[in-house]
C-alpha cells in the first residue's frame, strides 16, 4: 500500500491519509502474528469460571464495591425465586421519576439540585441550591488565553479526544493538581463540572471553524444561567433558545447524570482513583471509557442506525417493512452488519429502562412542538417492532426494551445540536456521578482495584537466537 502524504488522494478509492496513519503491509503482517497468538479458546472462560463482561447470563454484575449514591433495581424475589421487574434507578435513595415531575412541577431546572443531592447527599433547600448555582458560575471560566491556546490549536475531529485533551490540560494550570485530600478533590470536581459545557462547544466551535471552514463563535457564559441554557446558549449563533428546548435539555441531563459504580465509566473512575492518581487524570480515563460505542457512543450509533433504516424504509408506517428491514439489522445484512439493532436492550435493565420512559414522554412534547411527530411515531413503532422480533429469534434470558440512548439521539437532533456533541453531552452529565463516585472512592477504600486474571500460557524454554527457526519458535 503507498504512503499518501496529507493532502493526496489515492485515486479510485477516495482515501486521505496522512503518512503518520498509514497501514503498512509491515503492520499488517505483524497484526496476523497478534490475531495468530492472541486468540484465547472460548470455552476456556466457561472452564475457569470467568465471567466475561463480569456479568453472568442474567446479566447480574460480579460484585466489586459498595456505594451510596444511586440505585439500579432489574428485578425482584417472588416466592423465593428472582425475577425481572420495571426498571427502577435512585439517586441517594430517591427515585428518578420522583425526583424530575419534583422540579418540573415546581417549575426549576434540575441538573444542579440533582448534582447536588449525588455529591453532597442530600437535596438542597432554597438558601443552599442557590448558593450552589453561584458557585458554580463562579467556576463557569476558563484559564486566561485557555481557549487560544489549547482548544484552538490542532482541533479534532473527536470531541470526546478534545474534552481529554482540554481537562489534562487544566492539569497544568493548576497548583494543587496532585492533592487528593477531600476538600481539593471536591474543588476540582465543581469546576470541572461547570466547565465541561465549555470545553465541550468551544471545542466544536473550533473543529466547525478551521476543520470545515464555517463561522467561528465563542460566545461568553451568563453566571445566573444554569447548565442546559448555557450548552444553548453557547452552541447557537444568535444565543436564542426556547423554555421547552432548555428544560428537556436540562432533563436528559439529569437522566445520564449518574448510574451506578459499575457502569464501564464509572467503575473506570474508581479504579483509576484507587491508584491515588490526580483528579484530572481519573476524568480523562472515564471520558475514554465514555467514547465507545458500547457505552456513551451508543447514541450516536443509534441515530446513524435511524438514518439509514429511514432512507431504506420507503414507508414508515407499514409494518411489515419495518419489520423487514429490522430483520436484515438482526442477520447482520444492513448497517454494521453487527447484527445489533442499537439502542434495544442494557446489560442491566431487563423489562423497562426507567430513563427511557421518562425521557420519551417529555421527548413526546418536544417532538410535537418543533415539528417532528411523525418522527418520534417512527421510532416509537421500530421501538414496538424491534422488541418483538428480538424476543421471538433470539435466547433473551432477562428481557429486552428501549434503554435512554434509543431516544436521546433524537431529542438532540431536534436542538440542532450537532453529532459531533452527543456524546459529550453524555459526558456533561456523567462527570458528576464520576466527580461522586472519585470522592466516595477516596473516603471509604484504601487498596488499589487489583482483580486477579487467569494466566493459561504454558511455560517455554528460552531460545538463543542463533538457534531461532519458525519451528522451534512455533513448537
Amino acid at each position: 500500500m503507498p504512503v499518501l502524504l496529507y493532502g493526496q488522494e489515492e485515486k479510485g478509492e477516495g482515501l486521505n491519509m496522512n503518512e503518520y496513519s498509514a497501514m503498512t503491509p509491515e503492520i499488517e503482517k505483524l497484526a496476523a502474528l497478534c490475531r495468530e497468538h492472541g486468540q484465547i479458546p472460548a470455552g476456556l472462560y466457561d472452564s475457569y469460571h470467568v465471567l466475561r463482561g463480569l456479568r453472568d447470563v442474567n446479566g447480574k454484575g460480579v460484585l466489586a464495591g459498595l456505594t451510596d449514591i444511586s440505585t439500579i433495581t432489574s428485578s425482584k424475589i417472588v416466592d423465593g425465586e428472582r425475577v425481572p421487574c420495571e426498571g427502577e434507578l435512585r439517586y441517594r435513595g430517591y427515585d428518578i421519576k420522583d425526583i424530575v415531575n419534583g422540579f418540573v412541577k415546581e417549575g426549576r431546572f434540575g441538573f444542579e439540585e440533582t448534582a447536588y443531592l449525588l455529591i453532597f447527599g442530600q437535596l438542597p433547600d432554597a438558601d443552599e441550591l442557590s448558593r450552589f448555582q453561584k458557585l458554580l458560575g463562579s467556576y463557569r471560566t476558563l484559564p486566561t488565553n485557555f481557549v487560544r491556546d489549547v482548544i484552538m490549536k490542532a482541533p479534532g475531529k473527536d470531541m470526546m479526544n478534545t474534552l481529554q485533551r482540554g481537562i489534562l490540560t487544566l492539569y497544568s494550570y493548576d497548583d494543587m493538581a496532585d492533592d487528593i485530600s477531600v476538600e481539593n478533590v471536591l474543588r476540582q470536581c465543581l469546576q470541572l463540572i461547570s466547565t465541561m459545557p465549555l470545553l465541550a462547544v468551544y471545542g466544536y466551535q473550533a473543529y466547525r471553524h478551521y476543520v470545515e471552514g464555517k463561522s467561528l463563535y465563542i460566545h461568553t457564559p451568563k453566571e445566573p444561567l444554569t447548565t442546559a441554557e448555557t450548552i444553548l446558549r453557547l452552541l447557537r449563533p444568535d444565543k436564542k433558545y426556547t423554555a421547552l428546548e432548555a428544560r428537556i435539555l436540562d432533563i436528559a441531563l439529569v437522566l445520564h447524570m449518574d448510574h451506578g459504580g459499575g457502569n464501564n465509566s464509572t467503575f473506570t473512575n474508581h479504579v483509576v482513583t484507587s491508584s491515588g492518581t490526580d483528579t484530572y487524570s481519573a476524568m480523562a480515563a472515564s471520558l475514554s471509557s465514555l467514547k465507545g460505542p458500547k457505552h456513551g457512543g451508543a447514541n450516536l450509533k443509534v441515530v446513524h442506525m435511524f438514518d439509514e433504516i429511514k432512507a431504506a424504509v420507503k414507508d414508515w408506517e407499514d409494518e411489515d417493512e419495518v419489520k423487514a428491514y429490522l430483520l436484515k439489522l438482526l442477520n447482520k445484512e444492513a448497517f454494521d452488519h453487527s447484527g445489533l439493532i442499537y439502542g434495544m436492550g442494557h446489560a442491566v435493565y431487563s423489562i423497562s429502562d426507567p430513563r427511557a420512559e421518562i425521557f420519551k414522554g417529555y421527548l413526546n412534547r418536544l417532538a410535537r412542538e418543533e415539528g417532528y411527530g411523525k418522527e418520534f411515531a417512527f421510532y416509537d413503532r421500530v421501538e414496538r417492532l424491534a422488541t418483538e422480533l428480538i424476543q421471538s429469534r433470539r435466547k433473551i434470558y432477562k428481557g429486552v426494551s428501549a434503554n435512554i440512548d434509543f431516544y436521546s439521539g433524537l431529542m438532540y437532533r431536534i436542538l440542532g445540536l450537532p453529532d459531533q456533541l452527543f456524546t459529550p453531552m453524555f459526558a456533561t452529565a456523567r462527570i458528576v456521578g464520576w466527580s461522586a463516585h472519585r470522592i466516595e472512592e477516596l473516603m471509604n477504600c484504601d487498596k488499589i482495584i487489583r482483580p486477579a486474571y487467569q494466566s493459561i500460557a504454558g511455560e517455554r524454554e528460552y531460545i538463543p537466537m542463533e538457534e531461532r527457526d519458525e519451528d522451534d519458535i512455533n513448537r
